[in-house]
């Protein structure tokens, strides 16, 4: 079970059942938009009874978690490149390129709606999605710290702050992507050395 998993009884789940609606929650919140987002859609378009989605999830937003936290982990790599520089370009390069994947800022802005509407579903958020993101980021600092590379003078969390200021400050207040000219500064500002 992972952190953005509710507990649950009963059958164990189909991994092919989840992926397929993971992917037809995030399809019809980038074709049709959150507020026309049913458990009945997803279900349907995933081939599943709606039964099975609720089994799994409580709420279409937590679904929604689900499928960005899975997009996150499989396109953002926090791999060992050598150094905290080339770690931090990566990682700057693959988060900006996943958000640039249509319906991925839509449904970024969808869900932090959301966890400003529902205090449950907040702490679901936070947990599930926001301090996940952050923990891939402190693994590439820690890693960078054993080395010996990292910004001496400069905390963890404030470099997390950072990274994820200028994302969610890009995602929620702007229309302006996120480039190779934005990995640039971040990196110089990161790393000054």
């Amino acid at each position: 079970m992972t952190a953005t998993e509710p507990a649950r009884r009963g059958p164990k789940r189909s991994e092919q059942s989840r992926r397929a609606i993971l992917t037809a929650a995030f399809e019809l919140t980038r074709d049709e938009g959150y507020r026309n987002l049913t458990i009945e859609g997803i279900a349907s378009r995933a081939g599943v009874g709606k039964q099975t989605v609720y089994r799994w999830w409580p709420t279409k937003a937590d679904v929604l978690l689900e499928a960005g936290a899975t997009k996150a982990e499989l396109h953002v790599s926090v791999a060992d490149r050598g150094s905290w520089r080339a770690d931090l370009e990566q990682f700057l390069r693959d988060s900006f390129a996943l958000l640039a994947h249509p319906g991925l800022v839509a449904m970024m802005r969808s869900l932090m709606a959301e966890a400003q509407l529902d205090p449950d579903f907040a702490a679901r958020f936070r947990e599930g999605f926001l301090e996940r993101r952050r923990a891939a980021l402190v693994e590439v600092l820690e890693r960078a710290r054993a080395r010996g590379d990292a910004p001496a003078r400069m905390p963890d969390d404030l470099i997390a702050d950072l990274v994820f200021g200028t994302i969610w400050y890009r995602v929620l207040a702007t229309d302006r992507p996120l480039g190779e000219s934005e990995v640039a500064l971040l990196c110089d500002l990161l790393d000054p050395a």
